[in-house]
């Protein structure tokens, strides 16, 4: 019993200290730019959500190791927020 305990502990652990990864793109744009650094230079890839159209992404995105792509997160069919009025009373 002692040692199932302690191989959960242990494992429990482990799990905790794994890395995590967090939400690559951010919900509020619907165009992100996937950027490559290469291999050689190191730093890996990213993707930059902060963009309001595609030509927007394109033109930031010219000259350089870039994809524009849709956010895959972007709620399209989420029905509009509905403006609260406060009554006077």
């Amino acid at each position: 019993m002692r040692f199932s305990f302690g191989l959960i502990v242990t494992v429990g652990a482990l799990l905790a200290a794994a890395p995590s990864h967090a939400q690559t793109f951010d919900p509020r744009y619907p165009v992100c730019m996937h950027v490559y650094s290469g291999a050689n230079g190191g730093g890996g890839e990213w993707y930059d959500c902060s963009f309001t159209s595609v030509p927007q992404c394109r033109a930031t995105a010219s000259g350089r190791a870039a994809v524009c792509d849709l956010n895959p997160y972007y709620p399209v069919n989420a029905p509009p927020q509905r403006l609260r009025h406060k009554r006077s009373g």
